[in-house]
């Protein structure tokens, strides 16, 4: 008797470490399903409780958050909810693509506006080295070029897959004269461009 009621303590001892993954994993699928049906008071509900960091949870196929979800519906509102909750605006999910890259793709001058305020970085590329400048110049979208330039994206940081940079891929297209006279003329940018952590 005294060895099964051993055995039974130590069962419930390993099973105890493996629930809390599975509890946590079950909270993540719940708040990013109540984000993608936009569940305004579920999602409410989840981030209220206390401690809650659930609001830069990824989702463990693509790597997106919350963030990246409301960001490709081009929904300002709820983006601009999210970060006053502590979403990170610089997250990036599986391919590298952060908010701000989905929100240039979509033309969400709003959602560009509420990631820069809370200080998106404008110079992170994803995995291919797209910069949200870089995407702006492909979309030939001379208003959020200029919005990103203001915002102090590097016209010059080139990508991964072809070595180009924003200013490259104007010249190179010349459809949108008023892009490529926007790039032109744009200064060379004082700052580093994104990378790894320097060495000493």
């Amino acid at each position: 008797m005294r060895h099964l009621l051993r055995f039974s303590v130590l069962a419930l001892l390993v099973a105890a470490p493996a629930a809390l993954p599975a509890q946590r994993m079950s909270d993540s699928y719940e708040f990013l399903k109540a984000v993608r049906d936009a569940d305004g008071t579920k999602v409410t509900q989840i981030l209220d409780k206390p401690g809650s960091t659930i609001v830069n949870t990824k989702d463990s196929g693509s790597g997106e958050t919350a963030l990246h979800i409301v960001t490709k519906r081009s929904d300002a509102t709820y983006v601009r909810f999210l970060l006053s909750r502590g979403a990170n605006p610089n997250v990036q999910d599986q391919q590298g693509n952060t908010p701000l890259l989905l929100a240039v793709g979509n033309n969400c001058g709003e959602c560009i506006d509420a990631l820069t305020a809370k200080r998106a970085n404008v110079n992170l590329g994803n995995s291919a080295g797209e910069t949200p400048l870089i995407r702006a110049v492909q979309l030939r979208n001379l208003d959020l070029a200029r919005t990103l330039l203001t915002a102090g994206a590097n016209p010059d940081q080139a990508d991964v897959l072809a070595g180009m940079s924003a200013r490259d891929y104007a010249r190179r297209d010349a459809r949108s004269p008023a892009l490529v006279k926007l790039l032109e003329e744009a200064p060379k940018a004082t700052t580093r461009a994104v990378s790894g952590p320097r060495l000493r």
